[in-house]
């Protein structure tokens, strides 16, 4: 009988966070998968837990994943630790996750810390539908189609991002939402310096100009105003397409913009287009 994978959230700043479970679940496994076994052994220590560690991160996780995989399958147990958080969220443990559900080894999560979901409860921005979008890529042309998907996103958006980068981040936001959107800035949840800034885009990218980024942050943005309905006929719509094309306008892009300014379906509107 192959042994249980337990997901342990670990405190994003604050030890007081680790919960009882947690402790015992970590007293309880044959061995501890670390993202930094560094990081995570003054953890066990302040909690006074003795267990062999191995290391599981984004460079090793195929190996590593493997290895693990056959221990658990032996009957051994094993809690999946990372630096701060919730295992497997945006974190390569998902593929752990995947490989134990691919050998039907059972994966339990014990609840804890996770600071997106934390940023968005403190933000003050709509909490009922989300989006968790993690950390941009550093590549500039893939950020920008990346934010650019994201322009009519009508859910509240959680992004990460490290304070190196916040500037840009912060520039690469404003200019694809508009100046005008609402964000919550959180910075060193649960830890001594704890902040949130709630302003518009174009305020933060004033402040953070003037005031050097500190801390991880967690950035929650307002999604989209929901687009009203449109009341356009698929025949006006046409006879507008049919318009910009005489201006001059290529067809394929005379749907686009029309379709994109109506609601209305770019194929139905490229065909109808074509039988007139």
């Amino acid at each position: 009988m192959s042994g249980t994978l337990y997901l342990v959230a670990t405190p994003i700043g604050n030890l007081g966070d680790f919960s009882p479970r947690a402790v015992e679940t970590l007293q309880s496994v044959d061995f501890i998968a670390a993202e930094d076994t560094r990081v995570s052994v003054k953890l066990l220590n302040h909690f006074e837990i003795k267990k062999p560690l191995v290391s599981y991160h984004a460079h090793n996780h195929v190996s590593a994943g493997q290895a693990i995989l056959e221990r658990l399958l032996c009957g051994e147990s094993c809690a999946l630790v990372t630096d701060a958080g919730t295992p497997a969220i945006s974190d390569p443990g998902e593929e752990l996750v995947r490989l134990c559900a691919q050998h039907d080894v059972e994966v339990l999560s014990i609840p804890g810390c996770c600071a997106a979901v934390n940023a968005l409860a403190v933000s003050g921005l709509p909490t009922g539908r989300f989006t968790f979008e993690g950390f941009l890529t550093v590549n500039r042309k893939s950020r920008r189609e990346h934010l650019e998907s994201l322009k009519t996103e009508e859910r509240t958006m959680i992004f990460h991002e490290a304070p190196h980068k916040l500037r840009t981040t912060l520039a690469d936001l404003r200019d694809t939402f508009g100046p005008d959107r609402q964000i919550a800035l959180c910075r060193e949840l649960t830890k001594l310096h704890e902040q949130t800034r709630r302003c518009t885009l174009a305020e933060a990218v004033d402040y953070y100009a003037e005031n050097e980024p500190k801390g991880e942050f967690v950035l929650v943005v307002a999604g989209a105003e929901k687009q009203a309905e449109t009341t356009i006929s698929l025949e006006e719509a046409v006879d507008l397409v049919l318009e910009r094309k005489a201006q001059g306008m290529r067809l394929k892009d005379a749907v686009r913009d029309v379709a994109a300014d109506t609601g209305l379906s770019k194929n139905e509107l490229y065909a109808a287009a074509l039988e007139r």
